[in-house]
């Protein structure tokens, strides 16, 4: 199955395509601030508050800064969004770059036309370095 129809707003295809899956990248990453509430009925579900995390550039003269992310739990967003029908599964799961790395995400099954949404990302104690618009994650046929 040809991933790249099914996904909007691609950082650049030739990378995110050269390994099995289609990588998605960071958009944003999110700390959060204020507990969200979930109940049983969901007529009381309310969102989380959060605020977006900066990154710093190393040197002026770089295009992407960094996020520098102490231990803890974080909302990462993607750069690209899903399009396609309802019958598609896809999967989207923590490339092994950042789980050797000490972070990771959950596996999230959906359909293609379905929101990514944000997602929750665990950073170790160690912490992690991420690059604006690094490959975080790889989306499978599912």
């Amino acid at each position: 199955m040809e991933l790249t129809g099914f996904v909007e707003n691609l950082v650049y295809e030739p990378t995110q395509t050269d390994s099995p899956g289609l990588d998605l990248t960071v958009g944003s990453i999110h700390r959060i601030t204020e507990p969200g509430r979930v109940d049983f009925g969901g007529g009381e579900l309310e969102a989380a508050e959060t605020d977006a995390l900066e990154t710093e550039k190393r040197n002026p003269a770089d295009d992407y800064g960094w996020w520098e992310l102490p231990g803890g739990v974080y909302l990462l967003e993607y750069n690209e969004s899903l399009s396609g029908p309802e019958d598609v599964r896809l999967v989207v799961q923590t490339r092994q770059a950042v789980r050797t790395r000490g972070a990771f995400h959950p596996t999230v099954h959906l359909t293609a036309d379905q929101s990514l949404g944000a997602v929750p990302l665990t950073v170790s104690e160690g912490g992690i370095k991420i690059k604006e618009n690094a490959r975080l994650s790889t989306l499978l046929s599912g």
